[in-house]
Parts: structure tokens; sequence; C-alpha cells
């Protein structure tokens, strides 16, 4: 369960940094949730909310999701809107003593996220964005997989595993036989995601194990640590 603690146990806690789950809500094709970014985001939150000891936010379940329209259940929310969702989050953070914030993204599509960060950081480090491209390339290598983030880019693989490793309950057995490949994809932000895949996924869901996605985020805690001690000066 989310933010399962209590205000008590939070103030014992005295964390100087939140974690924020930052997650979508859309199409994955036939076999994952269309909350599949959020449980993402969420896993990763915990993990590393865990491993060193913050404060860990519910997550934000609709983001940016543009490009997966025309697809069944997909629904996204305005950039403007997630700036603004992220700025009150932070500043309430701030009222309440948690000067430094994560945005863990599970959502390729949130692109505006990086922008706030740099935004944020011009006085100095005070809002991470995580996993970056490095962080999950090292997480893909750790885990044994065999396909790019490039060609593995949603519902494949990388997402499959995690899933079948944390969640396994919602994974549907169809990954087996849900490889598509599109991996020359130069208009995406014109066309979406349906110029290139009628099924909704772009990667090989067929390779993807529990224990990849164990690895997975044995690797993305690591490199969280990283992060951190960036932010914690």
């Amino acid at each position: 369960m989310f933010a399962g603690a209590t205000a008590e146990e939070e103030a014992e806690r005295g964390a100087s940094v939140a974690v924020l789950p930052v997650g979508s809500f859309e199409q994955h094709g036939g076999h994952l949730p269309l909350a599949t970014d959020t449980l993402i985001a969420e896993i990763i939150s915990r993990r590393v909310a865990v491993d060193y000891n913050l404060f860990c936010l519910p997550p934000i379940t609709m983001s940016c999701s543009h490009e997966h329209e025309g697809f069944a259940g997909t629904v996204s929310i305005s950039a403007s809107t997630l700036v603004a969702m992220i700025a009150d989050i932070r500043a309430s953070l701030t009222r309440s003593g948690v000067h430094k914030l994560v945005m863990v993204n599970g959502h390729g599509g949130n692109y505006v996220l990086s922008n706030i960060a740099q935004e944020a950081n011009v006085a100095g480090a005070v809002l991470g964005l995580f996993p970056g491209a490095d962080d999950v390339g090292s997480a893909r290598q750790a885990a044994g997989m065999v396909t790019t983030a490039h060609e593995d880019m949603h519902g494949g693989e990388w997402e499959t595993s995690i899933l079948l490793h944390a969640h396994p309950e919602v994974v549907r057995p169809g990954y087996r036989d849900a490889d598509f490949e599109a991996s020359d994809r130069p208009y995406l932000h014109a066309l979406g995601m349906g110029g290139y895949t009628k099924s909704g996924i772009i990667g090989r869901p067929s390779s993807a194990t529990a224990d990849k996605g164990r690895l997975a985020l044995d690797s993305l805690s690591s490199s969280f640590g990283d992060l951190l001690r960036v932010l914690e000066g």
C-alpha cells in the first residue's frame, strides 16, 4: 500500500528528501494494465525509500500521455497541469520542512519533468529526476536484458519484467506473443504511437522474466544512491 506510514512515523523518520512516483494512465497493449507506468514508478519509489529511509509520497497517476490517445483507456493531463502539480507538491513539502524531492518517472513521455528539474536546480541541487537514461541502461545490462531501451520502448521486456517480479498478477499471459518491432519512428511526435503500432506495443515482452525485473530494481537502487549524494551535498 502506498503512503502507509502515519504522521508520527514520518515525524520520527525526519526525512529531508521525499520521493514522488510520477506515473500515467495509458494503454500498454493487451498484456499490461493502463496503470503500468504508475505501478512501476511506485515500485521503484518504494524500493529506494526503504533502502535510503526517505519519505515516499503517493503517486501522480495521470500525466502527459498524448501520444497514446486513440487507444482505449488512455487519459492525459496537460504539461502545464503537471508543472503546476509538481510546484504545489514542492511548496507543501517545503512548508513541512522537506526541502528536496526526487521525481521517479515511470512514463517516457513526461519530457517536461526535465525542464522542471533544470529550472529548479539553477541555484543548487534540490530536485532530482530518476531514473535517467544511464540508470536504465545500467539496469538493463545488470538484468541481462536482450533489448535496448530504444527498441524496447513500450510494453516490452523492461516493463513486463519489473511487473512480473513485483506484481505478476497484473501481467496477462499474452505477453509471450505480443512482440512488435518499430525501431524506426522518426515522426512519433506527429503521428503518435498509433502511427507505428496497432497493438500499442513496441518491444519484446516475450523476453521478460521476473528475475530480470528483480535485478533491474537492484541496479536502480544502487544508481539512486549516486543521485541522492548529489542532492544531499
